[in-house]
């Protein structure tokens, strides 16, 4: 059995554990936890994902993250996966939960934000390229097919929430 993820119902209410490969397989709801990071200037993180990860290979997006664990809250699952993806331990804030349609399978997405202003280290298994840019240059960036699908609803969504990113660490 591979990766385990809490299957979920339309209200996020857990159904109970399954296999995230079969849960994709078969179109079930379950939880992804993702992370936005900005620096203190204000710019947004952007990278390429790896041309040989299993999903979008070689595409562009604004968040990292991943599933989030049977038994596992979004918050620990963005915590988690900014440790995995980017070798850093800086706080994360929830921003924004939606229920994503998703152009593989449907999902619960949980979109955290951090500032994150020391080195990163980027995981090669995941990440092939990244960059700090502005609001506007991701927005062009989104724009463009080879940005992963699902990332142009979410930072739509959480652009339209109206706040100013957060200019100093979160506690």
């Amino acid at each position: 059995m591979g990766e385990l993820v809490d299957r979920v119902d339309e209200q996020d209410r857990i159904l109970g554990p399954v296999d995230r490969g079969e849960a994709i397989t078969h179109h079930w709801l379950h939880r992804v936890a993702t992370i936005v990071c900005r620096d203190g200037e204000g710019r947004f993180l952007v990278h390429r994902r790896a041309a040989d990860m299993s999903r979008f290979p070689g595409q562009y997006n604004f968040m990292v993250g991943g599933g989030a664990e049977a038994g596992e809250s979004y918050e620990e699952a963005a915590a988690r996966e900014l440790t995995e993806e980017l070798g850093v331990r800086v706080p994360v804030r929830f921003a924004l939960k939606f229920l994503c349609r998703g152009e593989i399978s449907p999902y619960w997405l949980g979109i955290h934000e951090a500032v994150v202003d020391e080195d990163i280290i980027p995981d090669p298994d995941e990440i092939s390229w990244h960059a700090w840019v502005t609001e506007d240059e991701l927005r062009e960036m989104a724009g463009r097919p080879t940005f992963v699908a699902d990332a142009v609803e979410a930072l739509d969504r959480y652009l339209s929430r109206g706040e100013a990113a957060p200019a100093d660490p979160l506690p």
